[in-house]
């Protein structure tokens, strides 16, 4: 099981959002590169790198800060604000590899299929973000009329591969991962389900790891307040 140490960038900063509410933010750090390098000295092979400011519909694709990231070193999985193909592309050629389509994916599912055919699969995972029982998009400010399950067993039909699901309802606030939900999502679907929001312990990451079904595992506050230690988690996660 692969751990994910996330970066959410906020006017180039990295922040992290309770609840994915823009209003209750804590700042982290100015340097997003120095996070990075933080990251990848801990032993980590991937970051989760969110671009906020775009999944809020608020600015650009912060393509210079995700090629500062990538320049680490680590593979990076790139998200937010990706409004079309052609944006995923532009990060992909910035150095991301693997984008996260989140909106685009949930109103135009048909495209998920095109960008399997232009980036091959395992450069794409679909957000399959979920606020009462029902698929988030916007920055998780809407919901869709989706259910998690739903809309990831028709793009598994279009050969996606990956799946992102957040449970809105934990994230950011250290209350526990839900293992049931992305379990049940992963064995439902056949993706390649990566768990997050609300992880808070190495127990949450031992619990994903021992369902079997888990493909890997976001970590974002529990790191930055220092409740688990990478190092720690990668262990849990069998990858050290």
């Amino acid at each position: 099981m692969i751990v994910y140490p996330a970066i959410d960038l906020r006017r180039g900063r990295v922040v992290r959002l309770r609840y994915g509410d823009p209003a209750q933010e804590t700042v982290h750090s100015d340097d997003p590169v120095a996070v990075a390098e933080r990251w990848r000295a801990a032993g980590a092979a991937w970051l989760h790198v969110v671009n906020l400011d775009g999944a809020l519909g608020e600015a650009t694709l912060a393509l210079d800060a995700l090629r500062a990231v990538a320049g680490v070193g680590l593979a990076v999985q790139f998200g937010g604000g990706l409004r079309s193909l052609d944006d995923a592309a532009r990060a992909l050629d910035a150095g991301a590899a693997r984008v996260v389509l989140g909106t685009l994916a949930v109103q135009q599912p048909e495209i998920a299929r095109e960008a399997v055919a232009r980036f091959g699969a395992p450069a794409v995972t679909v957000a399959l973000d979920a606020r009462g029982g029902r698929v988030a998009t916007h920055g998780w400010q809407q919901a869709s009329a989706w259910t998690p399950a739903e809309l990831g067993a028709r793009l598994a039909q279009m050969g996606v591969l990956h799946a992102l699901y957040t449970d809105v309802s934990r994230d950011g606030d250290l209350s526990g991962v839900n293992v049931e939900g992305t379990a049940a999502l992963a064995r439902a679907t056949g993706l390649a389900v990566i768990a997050s929001g609300g992880v808070a312990s190495l127990d949450d990451v031992r619990r994903l790891r021992a369902t079997g079904a888990v493909a890997g595992v976001v970590i974002g506050q529990a790191l930055y307040t220092g409740a688990l230690a990478l190092e720690d988690a990668l262990r849990a996660a069998g990858q050290v």
